[in-house]
């Protein structure tokens, strides 16, 4: 079956439906899941419909806004941030940029834990008030309401006077070939300056960014040390990233 013919059944089928399967999709094609796999990759790329665990949705019904997409994969994200807590020691300096993930392991961390945690991130200030010995360091600049963090030229030059032991990048999309990148470009330009003054770049994404391309590039998957997903690291769709040299957890 030709792929437009695919992509057409998809994109008409969503119409009526909020969720479609790979395993439903396949069926009534009679094409491969890996197949529809790909054209679902290939329309969220694009932007006609938004990728999700186990097949598609329409795109208007991804939350776009900061307080929906906080509970959009709740699960996974805390699973991320137990995963990422591990890495975390007492006397480290933190970048933690903006990011519903991000909001995940701040809430999270030990109430004793000694850190010093400089973000962009709007969210995370009132979720670590308690944290009596966290030196939080918010960055100015213009407030994105989108991602609920500063943005602009004079965070990145304020971000140029820090060096992290550990940087927790949210992402936007993950992808072998195209690397990290990010929905709105303030937010890569963001991120592009934390990754250079960072000993350790840890990038998080929940399987919904895994191998998804958005708009604004970030940087090449070699320039992260760590990728974190809500996955378990033999999942098959990580296969992707195994050749490269980071590690996965």
């Amino acid at each position: 079956m030709l792929k437009e013919k695919r992509f057409d059944f998809i994109l008409k089928n969503l119409e009526q439906s909020d969720l479609l399967t790979y395993e439903y999709i396949a069926s009534e094609l009679g094409v491969s899941e890996d197949t529809i796999r790909r054209d679902i990759d290939y329309l969220h790329r694009i932007g006609l419909l938004s990728k999700v665990r186990g097949g598609a949705m329409q795109r208007s019904k991804n939350p776009l806004n900061f307080q929906d997409r906080d509970e959009y994969l709740k699960k996974e994200k805390d699973l991320i941030a137990l995963k990422a807590i591990r890495l975390i020691r007492d006397n480290m300096t933190l970048f933690m940029d903006g990011g519903t993930t991000i909001t995940a392991i701040a809430s999270m961390l030990p109430s004793n834990i000694n850190l010093r945690i400089i973000t962009t991130n709007m969210m995370i200030v009132s979720l670590l008030q308690r944290h009596k010995n966290i030196e939080l360091i918010v960055l100015g600049g213009y407030y994105h309401p989108q991602t609920a963090s500063t943005v602009g030229n004079s965070t990145c030059e304020q971000t140029k006077g820090f060096i992290a032991d550990l940087y927790f990048m949210g992402t936007c999309g993950v992808h072998a070939e195209y690397g990290i990148s990010a929905i709105v470009n303030e937010d890569a330009e963001v991120k592009k300056t934390m990754l250079k003054t960072s000993k350790a770049v840890i990038a998080l994404a929940n399987h919904a960014r895994l191998r998804t391309a958005s708009a604004f590039k970030v940087c090449d998957m070699a320039e992260i040390n760590v990728l974190i997903t809500d996955l378990p690291s033999d999942d098959e769709a990580l296969n992707d990233f195994r050749s490269l040299n980071i590690e996965i957890i």
